[in-house]
Parts: structure tokens; C-alpha cells; sequence
């Protein structure tokens, strides 16, 4: 018999739909998948080179600290100085992750007890959802729109009873609608955290993709008494299956979540964490050179979605592009279902981000620009 957390857990979508769509390319269909959120190019060729030459380091093959070797804290230290204004002390502000998914399971752990309660965004990561429900506390879903410029609604949530609310999920860049959030919004959750003791953990991995000039939540004053932030080199640096992430807060936060994390893992591997250091001292045109790529690909992407009768925003960030299905529509599975099976073409629906994204649909910018075309000429 399995435990009863997994009983209001569902397996995650990309797991499952992918299984179908694989089906598919085994019985020979040309299918394109343009819904998962992998970058499909290489990382800094630089990086490559420090994981292969650290491969005959004396300490590589060793457990290695938990909180990551100290010429990781430092440059991860370094990076948020220099692209984001924010000081951090690298000793006991930082603290590397093996991914920064891991790093949702291991803040709700630690700060969670079955019963509490927890804001999420709708639409949002369907992992926030998942990993509350895995503890027992409860998903308190705050409806982000189009109207309200997929920003919540703090003054509409400040009538609930937030008594028994000890985190707070924000994801800005937003994923999947690309929004980006203002200084105004930032510096306002700040003051409704320390009104109703709320933990604001902003989830940051997109801030580099296709945005004028990266943010963090961490900037603004007095952040980093009521929140962290988590980050991430997967999107910024194409390196998603190395599993290198960051999670950024004052002391006695970050002191926590070791806790959790001590008992869960033996350590990166070194070789991971030597390229990492590599790529976060890269300079600024490793993110032009990356974002160009995008922007070229966005522009087909743009096109697919007019050719879907789809409405979009431009000014939208990140590695996606989220358009709204026609009226004409009763939902996006139809839309979904009539591309993979008629055109073969997959594009993820998204509902699976929550109900507010019912009418929408994501595509996704990780394939190479042929692709695109040719998903267009089917079109």
C-alpha cells in the first residue's frame, strides 16, 4: 500500500505526455515537439573544458559538502553582485543546489507542517502545488490574469485569513506567461509579507532570456528579511541536465534549509560545480550571443501562433511564447489533440499550469530554427 500523500498527487504531465508522444515517433511519425522547456544548445564551450579537466582533480571523485565547494558560493557571491546588486555573503547566503527543483521539496520542508497553508499561482509551476500536497499542507491557489497583468492581487488576498500562510510562491519572470514583475509590485510584496509573516521565495530562473536587463526579487530593501529566491544555470547557460541550482536568503533561512538538504544528499558532483563557477564569470555576451538565438526563433514562433488564430503578447520574457486560444475554441485540449494527431505537432496546453490557463496555449523556443519553419509550412 503506498502512502496517502500520493493520493492527492498526480505524475507530472511532461511524464506522462511525453510517454505518448514518444509512442508516436516509434511508429514512425514526424512529430515536432515544441512543449517542454529544455534548451536544445550547448553550454559555454569554457564550461565543457573545466568539467573535463577537473575529472583528474584528487578531490573529484569524493563526497563533496553540502554546501557546495567555497569557489561556488563565491562566484554564485559574485554573480548576483555584479548582474543584480545584491550583496550576499557567501559563507552563509548561499546555497548551491542539485537543481533548483530540489529546492522547492527542500524549502517546504523545511518550513512547512501538515495543515499550513500555501499561496500558489494559478497558472503557475505545477510543482509548488505538488510538493505541498507530498507535506500534507494546503495549496491556497491566488489567480493571476490577463487584466491584472498576471501580477496577483495583493489587496484581494489581504481579505482572506492568511493566519495560517508560511509561503508565499512568486515566479518572476513568470512561467508560462513571460511577465515580468515592476519594482512597485516587488517593494509592495515585501510590505505584505512582513504585514502577515508570510515567507516569499521568488523562483527565478529566466531573468537572462530575452529580457532588457536581468532583476531579482532579492534587490529591493528588505527582501532578504522575508524572503528568498531560487535560480538557476539550466535556462541561462543551457546546462538543464547538469542540475546546478541556487538558493539565496539571510542566514538563518539558508541555515534551515541545510538541515533538510544535509539528510537528503552527499553533494554535487565537483566537476559539475567546476563548471558551473565557469559559467557564472562569463560575461555579458554569452547572454546576447544566447538571447539573439531566441529572438530569431521567436519570431517564427510568433507566426506559428498567428497562424493558430492565437492573441500574444510581445513584450512577454523567457522561453516561451503563451497565446490565447480563439473564442471559438471550447479549450486548448481540442486545439492540443487536432495539432499532435493531424499535423504532428506538440504544444503544451496550458491547463496544465492551472485553471486560469485553460484558454492559453505555451510554445516552446528550445528547438532549432528549421524546426520551427517546418512546423509552420505544416501549418
Amino acid at each position: 500500500m503506498t502512502a496517502n500523500r500520493l493520493n492527492n498527487v498526480k505524475e507530472y504531465y511532461f511524464s506522462s505526455k511525453l510517454r505518448e508522444v514518444a509512442s508516436l515517433i516509434k511508429i514512425g511519425k514526424p512529430i515536432i515537439n515544441m512543449g517542454i522547456g529544455s534548451p536544445d544548445l550547448f553550454p559555454p564551450k569554457a564550461v565543457i573544458s573545466s568539467l573535463l579537466e577537473s575529472v583528474n582533480d584528487s578531490k573529484a571523485h569524493q563526497y563533496q559538502s553540502y554546501q557546495g565547494i567555497p569557489e561556488l558560493r563565491q562566484e554564485i557571491s559574485n554573480f548576483y553582485k555584479s548582474h543584480y546588486r545584491v550583496t550576499l555573503n557567501s559563507e552563509n547566503e548561499v546555497l548551491p543546489l542539485i537543481g533548483s527543483k530540489e529546492g522547492i521539496m527542500h524549502i517546504s520542508m523545511a518550513f512547512l507542517n501538515p495543515g499550513d497553508q500555501v499561496l500558489i499561482p494559478n497558472p503557475g509551476y505545477p510543482t509548488y502545488s505538488a510538493v505541498t500536497n507530498l507535506l500534507e499542507a494546503k495549496s491556497i491557489l491566488y489567480e493571476l490574469d490577463e487584466i491584472n497583468g498576471w501580477l496577483p492581487n495583493l489587496k484581494l488576498l489581504e481579505r482572506l485569513d492568511l493566519s495560517k500562510v508560511k509561503i508565499m510562491w512568486v515566479n518572476y519572470p513568470h512561467m508560462p506567461t513571460g511577465t515580468e514583475a515592476s519594482d512597485i509590485f516587488f517593494d509592495e510584496l515585501i510590505s505584505f509579507a512582513k504585514k502577515n509573516k508570510i515567507l516569499i521565495v521568488n523562483d527565478n530562473p529566466y531573468s537572462f532570456i530575452l529580457t532588457k536587463s536581468p532583476k531579482s526579487f532579492l534587490s529591493h530593501k528588505g527582501a532578504l528579511e522575508v524572503g528568498m529566491e531560487l535560480n538557476s544555470l539550466s535556462k541561462s547557460f543551457n546546462m538543464s541536465g547538469w542540475r546546478v541550482g541556487m538558493l539565496i536568503g539571510n542566514s538563518i533561512n539558508i541555515k534551515s534549509v541545510l538541515k533538510v538538504k544535509s539528510n537528503m544528499d552527499s553533494g554535487m558532483f565537483y566537476g559539475i560545480q567546476k563548471g558551473a563557477v565557469r559559467a557564472l564569470g562569463l560575461n555579458r555576451k554569452w547572454f546576447n550571443d544566447l538571447n539573439k538565438v531566441y529572438r530569431e526563433r521567436r519570431e517564427i514562433a510568433w507566426k506559428i501562433a498567428g497562424k493558430l488564430n492565437t492573441v500574444y503578447d510581445k513584450n512577454a520574457v523567457g522561453l516561451f511564447v503563451w497565446a490565447k486560444i480563439p473564442d471559438s475554441l471550447e479549450s486548448s485540449d481540442i486545439l492540443i489533440d487536432e495539432l499532435l494527431y493531424k499535423k504532428n505537432i506538440f504544444i503544451t496546453p496550458g491547463k496544465i499550469f492551472g485553471s486560469q490557463g485553460d484558454r492559453y496555449i505555451r510554445i516552446s523556443l528550445c528547438l532549432e530554427k528549421s524546426k520551427l519553419k517546418e512546423a509552420l509550412n505544416r501549418l
